[in-house]
């Protein structure tokens, strides 16, 4: 892919960067296929996992424990010198944490050290639309690579991960207008083939990255979005039907407005429809967006509202609920700021303070 020699060992060498219920699945599958061996980036669970490895109750591999991939590290480390020993380039750092634009470390500066110019592939195993822009003008020479996954793994506590849902991902390449587009494909297959070596996933490779996007897009930015505003599961959503008419529905068709205004992506009333009934009744489902305001945690709102909003602005096209949507969450993560202490509020009761004689200040 480079100017970088590749190693004559066949594994990838492989850093794992988000290590909660997703990104420990992630490793443990391509571990498992055996075609790579997996650094994985540890934070609050470290001292758990460094202990007593992860305990896993899988629904697609069985119940494991005391599970450790090939190293583990509560840093990002750097390629260049970590004291005195030389880490080898990594031929692919997977992130596959939450996309938080709006608040730093940004991605491509926390996964800023282990990256090889011009040689490591960035497989990102996230959500939303416009996610490889910022990777792609930081390290504009490596390929990046799209990973779409539906599988559902949760952590808690510390170190246990729950694997409740079957590891299904597509996998393709970004197009990055700087390298040869072979470059990036056969990145994008050599990590598809690393990822399919485990037999236990459903694992397929999507050359129309933009379309499976958009799709998944249709949940996200309808389910996930109004779960949180209203601290709702999509049981309940469904039951109250009016939630489902007057909010699920016109974003989904929103998305898919804007998905063939921006791409020429086509997405169809049924697709429509397999998204409104794909939690069943029984499951009481908390999106993922939902289990992170609970949790006190940012929310990754603004790949997955703000820019397709942003680009349906661009091209004329109207998205009235989107909108509004995306001003609530801009709230709920204003909020959430202000708890960490990165906004400082002016107590307006001080006295001889008259209102909009101090203004909010944002600390980031």
């Amino acid at each position: 892919m480079g100017s970088v020699a590749p190693r004559e060992t066949a594994k990838a060498n492989v850093l794992v960067v988000g290590s909660g219920g997703v990104g420990t699945m992630v490793a443990y599958a391509l571990e498992k296929g055996g075609r790579a061996n997996v650094t994985a980036v540890l934070r609050s669970n470290y001292s758990a996992v460094e202990k007593g490895g992860f305990t896993i109750n899988s629904l697609d591999h069985g119940d494991i424990r005391g599970w450790r991939p090939t190293q583990i590290r509560n840093t990002v480390p750097n390629v260049s010198l970590e004291g005195n020993a030389v880490i080898q380039p990594y031929d692919f750092v997977v992130v596959t944490t939450k996309n938080i634009a709006d608040i730093s470390p940004r991605v491509a500066d926390i996964i800023a050290p282990a990256i090889t110019p011009g040689y490591t592939a960035v497989a990102l195993i996230q959500n939303g639309f416009n996610i490889e822009k910022p990777i792609i003008a930081a390290f504009p020479n490596n390929p990046v690579i799209s990973g779409i996954s539906y599988i559902g793994a949760t952590e808690g506590p510390l170190g246990t991960i729950k694997h409740d849902d079957h590891d299904e991902i597509a996998i393709g390449a970004f197009d990055n207008p700087n390298i040869p587009s072979r470059v990036s494909e056969s990145a994008a297959r050599r990590f598809f083939d690393a990822y399919i070596a485990c037999q236990n996933v459903s694992c397929a490779y999507k050359p129309d990255v933009a379309f499976w996007r958009w799709k998944k897009l249709l949940y996200n930015a309808s389910f996930n979005t109004v779960a949180t505003i209203l601290r709702m599961d999509t049981s309940r959503m469904r039951v109250s039907e009016h939630v489902v008419d007057n909010l699920i529905r016109p974003i989904m068709y929103e998305i898919r407005a804007v998905a063939k205004a921006a791409a020429g992506v086509e997405l169809l009333e049924e697709d429509i429809e397999r998204m409104i009934t794909i939690d069943t009744f029984q499951t009481f489902f908390k999106p993922s967006m939902l289990q992170d305001i609970e949790k006190g945690n940012f929310i990754e709102f603004e790949n997955i509202v703000g820019e397709p909003l942003r680009e349906a602005e661009r091209l004329g096209v109207s998205t009235p609920t989107l909108k509004v949507i995306y001003g609530l969450l801009k709230a709920v993560q204003w909020q959430t700021m202000e708890i960490k202490g990165l906004v400082q509020v002016p107590q307006f009761n001080e006295p001889g303070l008259k209102y909009g004689s101090k203004q909010p200040r944002v600390i980031l």
